[in-house]
This record gives structure tokens, C-alpha cells and sequence, in this order.
């Protein structure tokens, strides 16, 4: 973490140590993603009328839902808000540590921080306000696809693919031993 208060810290120039470690880490990230776009797409459904139904109760089409109550949403906002803020936090000083502009940087940072926000104040606005911030749900599903996998694909590219790139497909340390060779 330390490497962090360097302003001109960049992934590509970390220890291949290091990079693993941050490759292992994204790459947790990135099954959990996988895990609730599955749970999105298949238990909840990614249509207007599923996500409604999900939340406020009716049929999914396979089985009716009832409305979710006020300590199951309590429950979900509660372990939603402490894992995606960590979570957050860490990608973002990743995402930080690339080669990209500071605007680029700033427009995925700040998806992935509102579309996560949209996601944890969605559900309480559908089931008490109004069905229809059930677009604001799928919209923020969708941006936080985005958003986070920037912030996940982009420091793998930086940490291993112009790595893989500058060497004409060889890694350092294959042609470190070719040089000494």
C-alpha cells in the first residue's frame, strides 16, 4: 500500500509479486461479478416487469414473489454497503495506479461509485416509493457492468498485457534468461 502515496505509482512498474497479488484479487472481484449477474439474469430477471415483481412481489414467471419486507432489504443494504465499499475502495486505487488520463479515470471511478449507490438505494425506492425506479435499478446494474469492469480489465491490461505487448509476446523474465543465456 505503500507504493499508493508515490503520485506517479503506475501497476506496470509493480513487482511481479505484487502483481499477483492484485491479479488475485481481481480476479475474486471479477467472480463475484459473474456470480451476481448470473443471480441478476436468473433470479431476478433484467426487465422492468422482473425487477418490480421482485421486489415489490408478483409473478417472475416461474413462481410468484412476495414483496420483500423491510428487514430483508435491511439485510441485503447492510452487507451490500460494507462489501461494495470496500470493494470499491481497493479497485479504485488500482484504477488509480494506471497509465490513463486523470478524466478517464475520474468517468469510471465515479460510475462505479453512483451506479453502486443507485444499486443499494434501488430496491428501498422500488418497494416503498415507486415502481418505476425499478429503471433506475436496471440502470445501475448496467453502469455498474461498466463501470467495474474498467476498473477490473484495465489494471490486468496495465499489470500484464503491455507487458506481454513490449516484449513481442515473451514475458520479462523468459527474456531476462534468453539475455543471459
Amino acid at each position: 500500500m505503500k507504493n499508493f502515496t508515490y503520485p506517479l505509482y503506475r501497476l506496470s512498474a509493480a513487482s511481479r509479486e505484487v502483481k499477483i497479488i492484485y491479479t488475485g484479487f481481481l480476479s475474486f472481484v471479477a467472480i463475484g461479478m459473474l456470480t451476481i449477474g448470473l443471480y441478476q439474469f436468473k433470479r431476478i430477471g433484467v426487465t422492468y416487469d422482473l425487477v418490480v415483481a421482485y421486489y415489490r412481489g408478483g409473478d417472475l414467471g416461474r413462481e410468484m414473489a412476495f414483496p420483500k419486507t423491510f428487514v430483508q432489504l435491511l439485510e441485503t443494504t447492510h452487507f451490500h454497503a460494507f462489501i461494495m465499499g470496500v470493494t470499491f475502495l481497493v479497485l479504485a486505487h488500482l484504477f488509480v495506479a494506471t497509465s490513463l488520463g486523470p478524466r478517464v479515470k475520474c468517468s469510471f471511478i465515479g460510475l462505479a461509485f453512483f451506479s453502486s449507490q443507485g444499486d443499494i438505494a434501488g430496491p428501498w425506492l422500488i418497494r416503498y416509493l415507486s415502481p418505476a425506479f425499478a429503471l433506475l435499478q436496471l440502470a445501475s446494474w448496467l453502469a455498474m457492468w461498466l463501470g467495474y469492469g474498467a476498473m477490473i480489465l484495465l489494471p490486468l491490461y496495465e499489470m500484464w498485457g503491455k507487458e506481454w505487448r513490449q516484449s513481442g509476446g515473451r514475458t520479462v523474465s523468459q527474456r531476462q534468461e534468453n539475455d543471459t543465456s
